[in-house]
């Protein structure tokens, strides 16, 4: 059941550092072929080195097939800032980080991610104009991309309930992370009809979901455990291993959070459990499709259609993981990467 095509390593891994601002982190262009490499910048604290290089290597190749599979001209990448341990200047970490993107010349777009946002973005943009998730003009996108993140897994996630033969309202979704994006999930799927089950680490985020939503609150450390008919990981990803498959009740999984599977072979242990994936890059793709539209100048109706169209896309995928026996997330790896290959012959082709 394997797909036996193996995982490409990035193109270009450039280190980035300022003393003077405290800014340690990395640039991870996974690939070019499609256009620039697209993909926010994380601001997280690490253990080491290298498992903060190993995240932004990750996250990029997820960023490189997100972008390949929404349609999009653009190539994946990834920037990963870590957290300094003691007082500094964020304004100051900002321009300096402004300043490693200009230095790319244009081969790496960068946007907000996991612990930035648009303010962060727009100092960024005091140094740079290869910057997006700014504030939006009037009848423009930009801005804060979580909704259209939000929005594109919800259709999802309505797609694969019925694939399964079932509608969201009155199924129970358990909700992992409370942030932007999980609490405007919480919200498609309360108006639908679904029921709640919700976590995060911050207490009051899980309180207003069950003030606003009626959803019931369990601790972090057992949302995957919880009894649910679906599963949304809206934290950080990993959160899918082989310690935490088996306690799985729920027979969908599909969240906005990144990387959900440890690794791929936990995918395939979720299909081995009957359980259907739909893979994070395909289903979370609404805010880099806002990002896209934003830098590339498309008015806010053409993102909107591009974000509703996001369960055709996870058809696609679906489909084709039923045609050849395939997990769907192998499924979605080889379709993401015959895209990025073909895009690189015809380049070679355009060049000769």
């Amino acid at each position: 059941m394997n797909d036996p095509s193996p995982a490409h390593p990035p193109e270009t891994v450039i280190p980035i550092a300022d003393p003077a601002s405290g800014l340690r982190g990395v640039i991870v262009l996974h690939s070019t072929r499609l256009g620039p490499a697209a993909g926010g910048c994380r601001f997280w604290r690490y253990d080491s080195d290298a498992a903060m290089m190993a995240d932004a290597v990750r996250l990029a190749e997820g960023m490189a097939y997100k972008n390949a599979l929404a349609e999009l001209p653009l190539g994946g990448g990834k920037s990963v800032i870590a957290m300094p341990a003691g007082p500094f200047n964020r304004d100051a970490l900002m321009r300096a980080f402004g300043r490693a993107v200009e230095a790319l010349g244009g081969d790496y777009l960068t946007a907000e991610d996991v612990g930035t946002s648009v303010a962060d973005m727009t100092i960024v943009r005091g140094e740079t104009r290869h910057v997006a998730g700014l504030d939006a003009a009037e009848g423009k996108p930009g801005g804060d991309p979580s909704p259209w993140t939000a929005r594109g897994v919800f259709l999802a996630m309505q797609l694969a309930a019925r694939r399964l033969g079932s509608d969201l309202a009155g199924l129970t979704v358990a909700v992992q992370g409370l942030g932007h994006v999980g609490a405007h999930l919480c919200r498609d799927l309360h108006e639908a009809g679904a029921k709640l089950v919700v976590a995060d680490v911050d207490a009051d985020r899980a309180e207003a979901a069950a003030r606003e939503f009626g959803a019931r609150i369990v601790q972090p450390g057992d949302i995957v455990a919880a009894e649910a008919d679906i599963f949304a990981p809206c934290a950080l990803g990993g959160v899918l291993d082989s310690r935490s498959v088996p306690l799985l009740r729920a027979k969908l999984v599909c969240g906005a959070a990144n990387n959900v599977l440890a690794a791929p072979d936990d995918g395939d242990l979720l299909a081995r459990r009957g359980v259907l994936y739909a893979p994070d890059y395909v289903v979370n793709a609404g805010g880099i499709i806002n990002v896209a539209a934003e830098h590339l100048g498309w008015t806010a109706a053409e993102a909107a259609r591009r974000v509703e169209d996001t369960p055709r896309r996870l058809a696609a995928v679906l489909d084709l993981a039923d045609a050849n026996a395939l997990p769907p997330h192998r499924a979605a790896d080889r379709l993401a990467r015959q895209r990025i290959a073909r895009a690189g012959r015809e380049r070679k082709r355009a060049a000769a």
